[in-house]
């Protein structure tokens, strides 16, 4: 069953999400980059440029990295408080030919507190900005309404609010 449900974008123009259709190369990258990452698998980097730029937008603690090892340093930062966390897509939207927008939610638990991230997750985010099918930058959103603002998009075109 295809699902999908129009956002708006700033310039007026219609967008659709995508959670099950047939995709671009674009879409179909970043699809292959989510697989695993449901499966709390981060270990690949063969998707990204050398001189990829990683930021985690806002959150508990914010930071922007560079280059494949500065992606590692962000990942390990990022996931350093979690146990078996997992980044599940609710729907993709092509923004333009070089832009990808992930909705996600996160499963895991707090490392130290034990605390299931279910319980403070209200949706987040992944911006992907690819180029010649690589992805030159990452930004991760643990906010999407802060996503949706930064790209001027409406937030009712989220799949999942619907």
């Amino acid at each position: 069953m295809v699902d999908n449900r129009a956002g708006r974008v700033s310039n007026r123009a219609r967008t659709t999400w995508d959670t099950c259709s047939v995709a671009s190369s674009n879409l179909d990258l970043v699809r292959s980059i989510l697989a695993p990452w449901e499966r709390g698998d981060y270990s690949s980097v063969e998707w990204a440029r050398p001189d990829i730029e990683y930021a985690i937008v806002d959150g508990p603690e914010p930071g922007s990295w560079t280059g494949l090892v500065g992606m590692e340093e962000g990942e390990r930062h990022f996931l350093r408080g979690w146990a078996e966390l997992r980044a599940l897509a609710d729907g993709y939207q092509e923004l333009d030919d070089e832009r990808v927008l992930v909705l996600v939610h996160a499963r895991g638990r707090g490392k130290t507190s034990g605390l299931e991230i279910r319980q403070i997750d209200r949706g987040g985010a992944l911006l992907f900005q690819l180029r010649d099918g690589k992805v030159t930058r990452l930004a991760i959103y643990w906010d999407r309404d802060h996503a949706f603002a930064d790209l001027g998009l409406a937030p009712e075109g989220d799949p999942t609010s619907e």
